[in-house]
């Protein structure tokens, strides 16, 4: 019997937003932004069509709908969350909202102006469904799996620390912040000759 564990790695992030209609480009840049970070590009069309169904239903259902709300109109029930999930091959895209309405699939003629987010939903990802957590509200997720896990992206570059020293060593950058205090000082000073 094996009992080693292989460890997955955990990719997690999440945005809060009015939920107003500019909250559907907001959270598209976003999700755009992730998985350029997280280096996965291939999935940004999908991902970002997936985000922009699920955040237009959850504006329809708890949000404002006029393009041009006044800021006294949103308030604490007005909000949205968007978060992405990786965990292993698997990507979940997953929205909130206050409202408990499920959301409904629905079967459009093809003359119809809307109504077919969920079923473009269904058709580009794994599975998708509703969950409603104790906070309140409802989730609406949705999974894609990926060719891969991710690979973990770079880590920032440190400064190189000497022992003893209490300060990385001076460089171009500290050289013209210091300039540019001294400065400021010289001349808050002359002002107030």
């Amino acid at each position: 019997m094996n009992d080693a564990i292989t460890p997955h790695l955990l990719y997690a992030t999440s945005l809060r937003l009015a939920a107003v209609p500019s909250a559907v480009g907001k959270s598209r840049v976003f999700i755009r932004q992730m998985l350029q970070h997280w280096r996965l590009p291939d999935y940004i069309d999908v991902v970002d069509l997936v985000v922009s169904e699920l955040v237009t239903n959850a504006i329809e259902a708890t949000g404002i709908t006029d393009t041009q709300p006044t800021c006294t109109a949103v308030t604490d029930e007005h909000v949205v969350g968007v978060q992405l999930r990786i965990i292993g091959a698997r990507l979940y895209v997953e929205v909130w909202d206050g409202s408990t309405d499920t959301p409904v699939r629905k079967h459009p003629d093809t003359n119809a102006e809307g109504g077919r987010g969920l079923l473009l939903i269904e058709a580009m990802t794994e599975q998708w469904d509703v969950y409603q957590p104790e906070v309140g509200g409802k989730v609406v997720w949705a999974e894609l799996s990926l060719a891969e896990p991710p690979k973990p992206p770079p880590l920032p570059s440190m400064p190189v620390r000497t022992p003893g020293r209490t300060r990385p060593p001076a460089g171009p950058d500290e050289d013209m912040a210091s300039t540019a205090l001294l400065q400021r000082v010289l001349d808050g000073f002359l002002n107030t000759l």
